[in-house]
């Protein structure tokens, strides 16, 4: 399993929000959708798993309760790489729906945008949107997609009491974190100090792809250089190679689980929320199974960031959510209502929608859109380092490069078949193969 699937799949929530979007006052139109008054039918695209469906109808249904003047017509496709395709396929006969719902990042630029979708820069929702978010729906200075979801993060969870207990702070560099794991060891050895559970061999990642707002605080330029296969952007060198000896460092000094070769990121969870675990690396959408199967446990569990071997570099990587966006053969009236029912998933009555079709994976990426205060406290940890500028996008985000096999080489590395340098060998060649097979220049 790869992380982008994990984006697709991603249950986003959200509350009212704290500031009203006047609809009618943003299209210049009447609260019919259209500029003739006439009735309108948009069509708006999504993915056929049950919560993107779900959602996709909750929200059509407010949205026509609004503006009563417009049907919205749902259509569904597969999600992976089945989807990618069918989107470019649309796009490219004109047959895409004037709504749809995809992924932000590398996946949205490879649908040429420019060409393929409407900008929405000058719409009024795009000044409550959130830096990192901009980011990965624009190009060339232009905005195309409006946030669909919550973000979530891929950090280090932790349980709260056990840190309490033992009167440990966040730790901000790599050797605080471990001088915190062996001091849980220490304390008491049927508590695993750092859980891992490569009985689903995708979790195996993240040590490395949580670590990139740590490279890419060193160096902006890397995933850059990276795509375009320049300088020393590989991760047989530093700093991207912390995270390959970073997986390998915490099971050779038996800091871990003794069944993480077994143990699955249910079980890890589970662990986590009772105190047999006290530290995880893991993306916040996994706390989705703390809120069904231990819900008394939800406020005990904490996220930071996978810290840097230097403080002042230790960033929280964000995996944004997917987004909306309209298709550029969309005109006319369709055109108007396709924009409103766009803003509409960012109004308050938008966001009351996403609420209750999903659960919490951390923060919206814009502020027009507010958590409940009765949201899971692991969120104000994520909006923390968003607020302090100590966040930004995972790679996936910046670059359409991601070998293959890395679940399975970390896991080589983790189990000491594999070394670390060996290892990071490895998943350069994976990348190489990768970048060759989808045509990049430069490989």
């Amino acid at each position: 399993m790869k992380f982008s699937p994990l984006r697709r799949a991603l249950v986003a929530t959200a509350s009212v929000a704290a500031v009203a979007l006047t609809l009618a006052g943003c299209s210049g139109f009447g609260s019919t959708g259209s500029n003739s008054g006439a009735k309108v039918t948009i069509t708006y695209l999504t993915g056929n798993d049950a919560t993107d469906t779900a959602q996709g109808k909750a929200l059509i249904a407010a949205f026509e309760k609004k503006y009563p003047n417009v049907h919205v017509k749902m259509d569904t496709q597969p999600t992976g790489t089945q989807g990618d395709n069918l989107m470019k396929t649309k796009l490219s006969t004109k047959t895409m729906d004037n709504v749809f719902h995809y992924n932000s990042g590398s996946l949205f630029q490879a649908l040429n945008p420019k060409t393929s979708m409407v900008d929405l820069s000058g719409e009024s929702w795009v000044k409550d949107l959130d830096k990192n978010f901009k980011e990965v729906v624009s190009v060339d200075g232009k905005i195309y997609g409006a946030p669909l979801g919550t973000s979530q993060a891929g950090g280090i969870l932790y349980n709260k009491k056990i840190y309490q207990q033992l009167g440990l702070s966040i730790p901000t560099t790599w050797d605080e974190f471990i001088a915190n794991s062996k001091k849980i060891q220490s304390s008491d050895p049927s508590v695993a100090p750092i859980l891992q559970s490569f009985g689903d061999t995708w979790t195996s990642q993240l040590l490395v792809l949580g670590d990139f707002a740590n490279i890419n605080k060193q160096d902006p330029s890397w995933a850059d250089n990276y795509t375009n296969n320049k300088g020393n952007a590989k991760y047989v060198n530093q700093p991207a190679f912390e995270g390959f000896q970073h997986t390998a460092e915490i099971v050779a000094d038996g800091l871990v689980n003794k069944d993480y070769a077994s143990m699955t990121n249910a079980q890890a969870m589970d662990a986590l929320a009772t105190g047999k675990g006290a530290q995880y690396p893991m993306l916040t959408g996994s706390m989705a199974t703390v809120q069904q199967d231990n819900p008394s446990n939800i406020n005990d569990i904490g996220v930071f960031a996978i810290p840097s071997p230097e403080a002042k570099y230790t960033s929280l990587t964000l995996w944004e959510p997917n987004a909306l966006y309209i298709a550029s053969t969309t005109t006319g009236d369709k055109l108007q209502a396709a924009k409103n029912f766009v803003a509409f998933a960012n109004s308050p009555e938008g966001c009351d929608v996403q609420n209750k079709t999903g659960a919490a994976a951390g923060p919206y990426a814009t502020s027009a859109c507010k958590l409940p205060s009765n949201a899971p406290a692991f969120t104000k940890d994520v909006q923390k380092y968003i607020s302090d500028d100590d966040a930004s996008p995972a790679l996936e985000f910046k670059s359409p490069i991601k070998g293959p096999n890395l679940e399975t080489i970390l896991i080589g590395v983790a189990s000491g078949t594999t070394t670390a340098p060996v290892g990071a060998q490895q998943y350069d060649q994976d990348v190489k193969a990768q970048a060759q097979q989808l045509g990049i220049k430069g490989w």
